[in-house]
């Protein structure tokens, strides 16, 4: 049926960057004056209640809040962070003007400067700790995370984190002397996180956000895994983190450009799911279905469209191969995340000693950023975390009914306590389909029936508010 909340667009689910709208399918009501038609198509097995589902388009605070966003700003951090020569973990924490502590001090006070225009909002934290021996760490060693909080207006209790790492290396990964420069990696990530807080501090999101500029991340992602520790142990609900790592340039070493496209890696199977938990999935699939596959399949909905100016690549994987990033931390506690970062890296420049070959300058230098690209990664990083603030959290609680064996689908859930909550969504898809196809409205309760065999299709649920901001959707567990 159409939706009584927010009447709007239609449209299947997404093929590619911008997809186009369609009519709505098997609706019972008339579609909202605005949906477009397209011409008949065969529809996929199996068929059955709803319309297809919508995209959520950018609110009228995102779109200035993207227009908010500023190259020149992001550049000149990445050239602040490069001129401290190296920010290895293991390089100086005392000297004023090279080294990590240099770097350290550099960002705090650039988030407590951002901070101040707040209005009392936004806090900073330096989270240090002491990091004990392992094989990268050769001594006992502080270890400090710059970390901007923006607390929730609404609901503060609800997180999202956006962060990217100082610390710095050269293909030695215990040299702590050599220039390290680091612009791609990862000056360009902690870039992103402070364009965002300053755009971000003089509004009030409904749920808290946190950025944070980690360290620690080449010799081990120790300040991404104290940092996941902390909120574990204050039994924070962080329901979604990103990691901003490798954004500068869409340039590969060959040459190849894709300068309109970001890619998120998204992890299948959840690295903390018990054996238990694993017993189930095998049973009833939903391999594709992790929380963090749902947060990615959110993201690439409300930050691929010309507001951003940029693709999301979805990347059915943890990381690349032989690597990780410091959302993995996150992951392993339970904690739904993904990684931001470009699509063609470029070896020949990563980690490497900066040097003169032939002519030609490596190491990863601040010549070889693209600032027009890596503001437009900002956007989609603003257009993600303001969706996910402003919309209803994740609804939690999510049961589909396995009790009894009948040709329709019973789901359950808790009723969220948003005090702008209109209600929730049913979205389904075929098994073969890689994104939902089809919504369905219920309305503001804490169950539906689907007349839809629970065998022939995947199911979801997603909570909605008054002005149309949709959560991303929770997939089901079985109730026995």
């Amino acid at each position: 049926m159409v939706d009584p909340v927010v009447p709007g667009r239609i449209r299947p689910s997404r093929r590619g960057f911008l997809a186009a709208s369609v009519a709505a399918a098997g609706a019972v009501a008339a579609p909202a004056a605005n949906a477009v038609a397209t011409p008949e198509v065969a529809s996929p097995w199996p068929d059955g209640p709803g319309q297809h589902v919508r995209t959520q388009e950018p609110d009228r605070e995102l779109r200035a809040l993207l227009g908010e966003l500023d190259a020149g700003r992001i550049e000149a951090t990445v050239r602040r962070l490069v001129a401290f020569g190296t920010r290895h973990t293991l390089s100086s924490q005392t000297d004023p003007e090279r080294g990590v502590g240099a770097a350290r001090d550099w960002i705090l006070a650039r988030m407590r400067d951002i901070a101040a225009t707040s209005g009392g909002a936004m806090t900073v934290q330096a989270q240090a700790f002491v990091q004990q021996p392992t094989d990268r760490i050769p001594v006992p060693t502080t270890i400090t995370n710059a970390v901007a909080t923006l607390r929730g207006s609404t609901a503060p209790e609800r997180v999202y984190v956006v962060s990217g790492h100082y610390d710095s290396r050269v293909s030695d990964v215990m040299n702590a002397t050599s220039d390290a420069p680091g612009a791609d990696d990862d000056a360009s990530g902690v870039a992103v996180v402070l364009e965002l807080a300053r755009v971000f501090a003089s509004r009030r999101p409904e749920a808290t956000i946190v950025f944070a500029a980690v360290a620690g991340e080449e010799q081990g992602l120790y300040g991404a895994a104290h940092m996941a520790q902390q909120f574990t142990a204050a039994g924070t609900d962080v329901q979604a983190m990103f990691t901003n790592d490798i954004v500068g340039t869409p340039t590969a070493e060959d040459g190849t450009r894709d300068p309109y496209t970001v890619r998120l890696f998204a992890e299948g199977v959840p690295s903390s799911e018990t054996p238990a938990q694993a017993a189930i999935r095998q049973a009833v699939g939903g391999e594709t279905d992790s929380p963090s596959r749902q947060l990615a399949r959110f993201v690439a909905d409300v930050a691929s469209n010309p507001a951003t100016g940029m693709a999301v690549r979805v990347i059915y994987r943890r990381d690349r191969y032989g690597r990780g990033g410091d959302h993995i931390p996150f992951l392993q506690r339970g904690f739904p995340a993904g990684r931001f970062t470009e699509p063609h890296e470029n070896f020949a420049h990563q980690h490497q000693d900066v040097r003169v070959e032939a002519g030609v300058r490596y190491g990863d230098l601040v010549e070889f950023c693209d600032f027009s690209y890596i503001v437009r990664v900002a956007k989609v990083n603003a257009a993600a975390l303001w969706s996910l603030a402003a919309a209803p959290g994740t609804p939690k609680g999510v049961v589909i009914h396995d009790e009894r064996l009948t040709n329709a689908t019973e789901l359950s859930w808790r009723r969220g306590d948003e005090p702008d909550l209109a209600g929730y969504e049913v979205v389904w898809r075929p098994t073969m389909e890689p994104d939902w196809t089809h919504v369905i409205w219920v309305g503001d309760v804490i169950g539906h029936t689907v007349a839809l065999s629970k065998d022939n299709a995947f199911f979801g649920v997603r909570a909605v508010d008054h002005a149309g901001h949709r959560s991303p959707v929770a997939f089901p567990a079985p109730l026995s």
